[in-house]
């Protein structure tokens, strides 16, 4: 439809300009032949008019085109009635033929042609009456000779116009069936995706049960290939809603620390089973609370740095988070550099118009469904956000995302509580690195947190180098690898006596010892700041978030037309110590509801005889009437955009998605549950 919009401006535009230069030569020639005086201004008007008409896109193009040909057939009988324009008449004609075919206007033809033959007729009898012509030989030849380029002329320009048609209806069929046959292949994808939705709840959730009775490295890659499995269903759902337009913004309060640790913490194997290494460089003075929709945030950092991973060979990745503050609104930088295989100009270019995977054959050599670029694109667009990519063949590309957020809290998420004076030794020997530029990256990040926090950051490639500094400065940490600490561990043993030591390490190739702090990798902004504000021993890996909910005794009701959703539900709420019932459909769950006391109902959606909905309903109607408190969440593979808010609106108290999440199990845990109500043994009535 675009494309079709902008060839009708170039036509226009073109139209315009012929009509201009027309317009242009009769007011010449009303000049200088000494026509009437007062038609030039008239003629401007109508110039000025069609441009006005063109410009500012005046009611339908149907309207304009009337006008602009209405104008020009004007100015043809006006240029046309003078004497001196007989023999010009054919030219005008033959012009405004053109135009004509270049609108498709196949009806303006006839017109044209009667007006032609009009013009024609009425200057033969008038200068013949006149004595102005002799009817000679040449005379009629020249008469004829117009005619028939006229007539000529309407019949090539006619049969154009009507084959024009036929190919744009053609064209227009196939374009319609191509989106239709796009739709149901969307369709298709979404309708696959929630129906395996089921057989992966029940294969992470029965894996995950097993694991946690017994370490089994066969049941734990079942567990592994389940979730990968889970992640790419997302995915081909989140293209399908691109595709359609139905993506829906989940905007709501997060953490901004906690939300890029949890990214970060999925790339634990790429340090620990690879050469690779994640260098994380977060401005401390970044809000602490931002105002967006995480969920979709965390996948676009996600899938950026799966590529990035994916397609570097030796090296790194550098991701660089900051802000550009507009007050209570900012922009969130998400800018993640390779070291990788890095991508031509024209590549580039086929990305951005569109043609996400610049080489077809790289997904299936690194895994994956090939998604991840129109995704990143989709949500942000989406999120009126830009990306923009840079990158240089055979040395590596950088992606820069940018999406608009609101400012919750100010704050910076990263401060040092104290007003201590520090002097930091960044302690990293550019000879383990196999990359130069991963040293390049690490250092970079260290002045950038040095900067921000406002502490004094000394660069030590060599242990001899830190031996001097020691001596010569009151240095207050040093923060090193763990290779450096490897190389001489006496030495560094020695002067922790006297510095804090902290090691980024992914490992467990160095004991735990009491005077040095064992931090995990990667090292960035929020393991310093922890550092800094004394904390001590083996720092743990995550930021740290909400308890988890303490649920000994709630009473829930689990209902599900699938046996196997309800054994893996049963299994993972009772590790909370949880009293768990179920139900394989809604009637079933309507009277055990009447018969019993539930604190809260877990209820899938798509169910045969009574759908979860309608369940939901009857339930609350029936503790309305016994002035009974019902807590009814929806627990259902129907996890496409709006339909946490649909099931919200419909009167649920929460929403959570197949495969269950415990993350998410937890946090709705947290909402539904009064507070304080989680873990009293109440026995008689409900909570």
């Amino acid at each position: 439809m675009n494309e079709m919009n902008q060839q009708n401006t170039r036509v226009h535009n073109t139209v315009l300009a012929i009509l201009t230069i027309a317009s242009i030569g009769t007011i010449i020639e009303n000049v200088s032949q000494g026509w009437e005086y007062w038609v030039p201004p008239l003629i401007l008007i109508g110039v000025v008019a069609s441009w006005v008409l063109h410009i500012l896109q005046y009611r339908q193009r149907s309207f304009r085109e009337n006008y602009y040909l209405i104008f020009s057939m004007i100015l043809a009988f006006y240029h046309g009635v003078h004497d001196t324009s007989t023999f010009d008449i054919v030219v005008v004609s033959f012009l405004l033929m053109t135009v004509v075919a270049l609108l498709r206007r196949a009806e303006f033809l006839n017109l044209i042609l009667t007006e032609f033959f009009f013009l024609i007729i009425m200057q033969v009898v008038r200068n013949a009456s006149a004595g102005l012509i002799t009817f000679d030989s040449l005379t009629i030849s020249r008469i004829i000779l117009h005619c028939v380029t006229e007539v000529c002329g309407f019949f090539v320009l006619r049969e154009i116009i009507l084959n024009d048609a036929v190919d744009t209806q053609e064209l227009e069929r196939l374009n319609e069936e191509r989106e239709n046959d796009k739709s149901d292949m969307e369709d298709f994808l979404a309708n696959i995706s929630h129906e395996l939705r089921t057989p992966v709840n029940v294969i992470n959730g029965l894996s995950t049960i097993i694991l946690k009775k017994e370490k089994r490295d066969d049941v734990a890659s079942i567990c592994d290939a389940g979730f990968r499995m889970a992640r790419q269903i997302e995915d081909i759902q989140d293209y399908g809603e691109i595709q359609r337009g139905d993506v829906l913004l989940e905007e709501s309060k997060y953490d901004v620390a906690s939300m890029i640790n949890d990214v970060i913490a999925g790339y634990t194997f790429y340090q620990k089973e690879t050469d690779k290494d994640l260098i994380v460089d977060l401005d401390p003075n970044t809000p602490s609370v931002l105002l967006g929709d995480a969920r979709r945030i965390n996948k676009i950092l996600g899938h950026i740095l799966d590529n990035a991973f994916k397609f570097t060979h030796r090296g790194g990745v550098y991701l660089r988070i900051t802000t550009i503050d507009h007050g209570d609104t900012t922009n969130l930088i998400m800018e993640v550099t390779d070291t990788g295989v890095g991508m031509r100009a024209d590549e580039i270019e086929k990305i951005n118009n569109g043609m996400y995977q610049s080489n077809r054959t790289r997904s299936r050599s690194t895994g994956g469904v090939g998604l991840g670029l129109p995704i990143v694109y989709g949500f942000v667009r989406r999120m009126k956000g830009f990306i923009s990519i840079s990158s240089i063949k055979g040395k590596g590309t950088t992606v820069r995302v940018s999406i608009p957020q609101s400012v919750v809290d100010p704050t910076p998420c990263l401060r040092i509580n104290t007003d201590r004076f520090y002097n930091v030794i960044y302690h990293l020997n550019p000879d383990n690195y196999k990359d130069s530029r991963v040293w390049e990256l690490y250092r970079e990040m260290a002045i950038n947190t040095a900067s921000d926090l406002r502490i004094n950051m000394y660069f030590a490639p060599t242990a001899a180098d830190v031996e001097k500094m020691i001596n010569r400065g009151d240095i207050t940490n040093i923060f090193m690898g763990e290779k450096e600490y490897l190389a001489d561990p006496e030495f560094y043993d020695r002067i922790s006596k006297n510095v804090t030591i902290a090691i980024s390490t992914t490992g467990d190739k160095i004991t735990k010892k009491d005077n040095i702090i064992l931090m995990p990798r990667p090292l960035y902004g929020y393991p310093i700041v922890r550092v800094l504000n004394g904390e001590s021993g083996v720092l743990a890996p995550a930021v740290k978030g909400p308890e988890k909910p303490v649920l000994d005794n709630v009473r829930a009701l689990v209902v599900d037309d699938e046996p196997l959703n309800l054994i893996v539900a049963k299994g993972l709420f009772a590790e909370y110590n949880m009293i768990v019932d179920t139900a394989g459909s809604g009637p079933e769950a309507i009277q055990k509801f009447t018969d019993n006391e539930y604190d809260v109902i877990f209820m899938d959606h798509m169910m045969p005889k009574m759908d979860g909905v309608e369940a939901m309903k009857r339930i609350t109607d029936i503790a309305f009437n016994q002035q009974r408190t019902a807590r009814v969440i929806a627990l259902t593979a129907n996890v496409v955009s709006g339909a946490k808010e649909m099931f919200l609106r419909e009167g649920f108290a929460g929403f959570i998605g197949k495969p269950i999440d415990i993350n998410e199990f937890e946090r709705t845990m947290r909402a539904v549950l009064p507070k304080g109500a989680a873990g009293k043994d109440t026995e008689g009535g409900g909570v």
